[in-house]
């Protein structure tokens, strides 16, 4: 429970041209709530953190990038109702299924995982650059989450902190 809080509460989106400040920058909104949430978000994750053990069931928490990029600058992902084949390796998931391999960062579908039947745009190797953990991204997202965390002052659960050293951790270990 406390890695899909942490999960939740390292949610990046980048800006764009609706957004105040420079365009393509990631900007922290922790559980896509930061706009709404009228008290310090740290308070906020405490809260989310007394909730998993109370839980007799918790649910498996799962984090999507729809929108990573190629290096052409267009999206790997086509979206919209394409995501459903995302969702169905998450159900098939939940239900004791679905291939996966394990990661610094958790467990991330292999290529074959998900059905792409009818996607002519989505390769193989579409595939295996959307799902590639790259420790120098990862490195940069370490560090922008932690500068986040900071701002949160003493308010910021001991309990983040820890999930997130242990996926530095990870890091440094693979």
């Amino acid at each position: 429970w406390e890695h899909g809080v942490y999960v939740g509460a390292t949610m990046g989106s980048e800006t764009t041209a609706a957004a105040t400040g420079a365009v393509g920058q990631v900007r922290r909104d922790p559980m896509a709530m930061l706009p709404f949430c009228g008290y310090n978000m740290g308070q906020y994750f405490k809260h989310w953190l007394k909730i998993g053990p109370r839980l007799k069931n918790p649910p498996l928490l799962f984090h999507v990038n729809w929108f990573r990029k190629g290096a052409d600058g267009k999206f790997l992902w086509p979206g919209f109702g394409d995501n459903m084949r995302v969702l169905k390796w998450v159900m098939d998931r939940c239900e004791g299924g679905g291939g996966a391999n394990e990661s610094a960062i958790g467990f991330v579908p292999r290529p074959e995982d998900l059905d792409t039947k009818g996607l002519p745009d989505v390769s193989h190797e579409t595939l295996t650059a959307l799902l590639a953990v790259k420790p120098n991204e990862w490195k940069t997202e370490l560090e922008t989450q932690l500068k986040f965390f900071q701002t949160l002052g003493k308010d910021m659960p001991a309990e983040l902190n820890g999930q997130h050293e242990m996926v530095a951790e990870r890091f440094r270990a693979s």
